[in-house]
């Protein structure tokens, strides 16, 4: 357990308990007894609802922290003249915290969502206030005037875009008053947005299998659930047709190549989980049985290490453990429930969660300002259908 990870053990420990009790074999029961001996003290026997409440209360604060600290920030930045040497408060005035656009814009999202889902929390002030400060017309008008510039033709392409799309649909989905004001606001820069992923796609020849912000499988699983979220039946049935595309024929992912010492994404986790939202479950098992090898009476696929969290891209790999985490997830709802590789699944889906969940903390600024987002998707299970 990682210093300043402390709010973090409650939930955690309850993970861990739940996984005793979900793994019905000897070895599991044993890699549970082992992960719990590590922990600094004896696990709490507080309810999920009790423990989850820590939890979600820290990772709002994470991103109260960081959506208006301007510096430090890494700036994704045509410069045509002298005239676009600005800080970033001016360049992108509704994002320009998190260290980075797409990192701002993701832990807007979070505050959006916790507010949502948890209205009568403390924190759920604080975040609206954050989102007001913003959210205005104004800035979001600068955003839109912003991407439109000469050079910025793939600026946040894809995964700053999906993840503002995502923003957009938590917006939509709230019944907050002044939530109405903030939708209206971002139509805009959605739309915008929705064009530029629109006319980029046709022109895709070939998905990009990275693991990090380039990955097309992750942004287009996001754009999907944006679509389907705000009821954009045109735009649905467009990524559809692209998914299939670019993706039903792919078989032998190499999975054991990964991770890549940099990831956050897992290439061949993303594309299964992107797959079986567009596949019925019978189709879409069929469709795994070529993409992955799964053991079904072994163990599969281990959490990575991380060996620095002050190194901001060794530190993604806290990421990879968390998107792993929920990738997994998804992939075991979209199977049979009679599907034999389901409980290997949900096995490896726990230890992932685990481990990523134990990187998430305030300790150092290069994984503090995006992981919060990463674990919220996780822990809301924002993934999966609501």
């Amino acid at each position: 357990m990682q210093r300043g990870a402390e709010p973090f053990k409650p939930l955690i420990e309850h993970e861990v308990i739940t996984l005793g009790s979900k793994l019905n074999s000897w070895y599991w029961a044993v890699i549970t007894l082992i992960i719990l001996a590590a922990l600094p003290h004896p696990p709490s026997q507080a309810s999920p609802v009790s423990t989850d409440l820590i939890v979600i209360e820290e990772l709002a604060q994470l991103a109260l922290d960081c959506v208006h600290q301007e510096y430090p920030n890494h700036l994704s930045h045509t410069l045509q003249s002298d005239a676009d040497v600005r800080p970033p408060r001016e360049l992108t005035p509704a994002f320009y915290g998190c260290y980075d656009w797409h990192s701002s814009v993701h832990g807007h999202w979070l505050l959006a969502r916790l507010a949502r889902l948890y209205p009568h929390r403390d924190f759920a002030v604080k975040a609206h206030a954050a989102l007001a400060q913003s959210l205005s017309r104004e800035n979001l008008l600068a955003e839109s005037a912003y991407i439109e510039g000469k050079g910025r033709r793939s600026f946040e392409r894809p995964y700053g875009i999906a993840w503002l799309l995502q923003l957009a649909a938590e917006l939509d989905a709230s019944t907050a008053p002044e939530a109405k004001q903030w939708r209206d606001n971002i139509r805009p820069l959605e739309a915008a947005l929705v064009a530029r992923l629109t006319s980029w796609l046709p022109n895709l020849t070939y998905p990009v299998r990275s693991g990090t912000h380039s990955q097309t499988a992750f942004a287009l699983g996001l754009t999907l659930d944006w679509a389907r979220s705000t009821d954009d039946k045109a735009v649905e049935a467009f990524l559809i047709e692209r998914i299939e595309t670019l993706y039903q024929t792919d078989i032998d992912c190499p999975i054991g190549y990964e991770p890549s010492g940099a990831d956050f994404l897992s290439p061949c986790l993303a594309e299964a989980d992107l797959m079986r939202r567009v596949l019925a479950p019978a189709a879409f098992a069929a469709w795994l049985s070529d993409f992955l090898t799964i053991p079904t009476d072994a163990e599969w696929l281990a959490p990575a290490v991380v060996s620095d969290r002050s190194d901001p891209h060794l530190v993604h790999l806290d990421g990879l453990n968390l998107s792993r985490a929920w990738m997994l997830e998804g992939i075991s709802s979209g199977l049979p429930e009679t599907d034999d590789r389901v409980s290997v699944i949900q096995k490896t889906a726990l230890l992932h969660r685990l481990a990523g969940l134990d990187g998430v903390n305030s300790d150092y600024y290069e994984g503090g300002h995006w992981l919060g987002s990463f674990a919220t998707y996780l822990v809301t299970q924002r993934g999966l259908a609501e």
